[in-house]
């Protein structure tokens, strides 16, 4: 028995057969669903008709957020770092 079946997602007026694991759905028809509505949001707010615009628009928009979601992690763990290193000499200097 295969851990595998196939779902039909629509996106900007297409559609995309997929084969995924059972674990990938809710993901996926979730992602699907906020592209269609962020694209709606584009095309009713931008006036961009050229579906291909709107779905690069889509993608920068998706790809921006992770990139800065990224970026804050980073920062935050080097604050984190320095806190400890910090915190290390303070100990270091109790003790010696």
């Amino acid at each position: 028995m295969s851990n595998t079946f196939k779902i039909k997602l629509s996106i900007a007026d297409r559609v995309y057969p997929l084969t995924i694991a059972p674990s990938q759905e809710e993901g996926l028809r979730k992602a699907a669903k906020q592209i269609e509505l962020l694209a709606k949001n584009f095309e009713q707010n931008y006036a961009v008709r050229d579906k291909q615009d709107v779905l690069a628009m889509c993608a920068l928009h998706f790809a921006s957020k992770t990139t800065q979601s990224n970026i804050e992690e980073s920062q935050d763990s080097k604050e984190v770092q320095e806190r400890l290193l910090a915190l290390e000499e303070v100990i270091n200097n109790s003790l010696g």
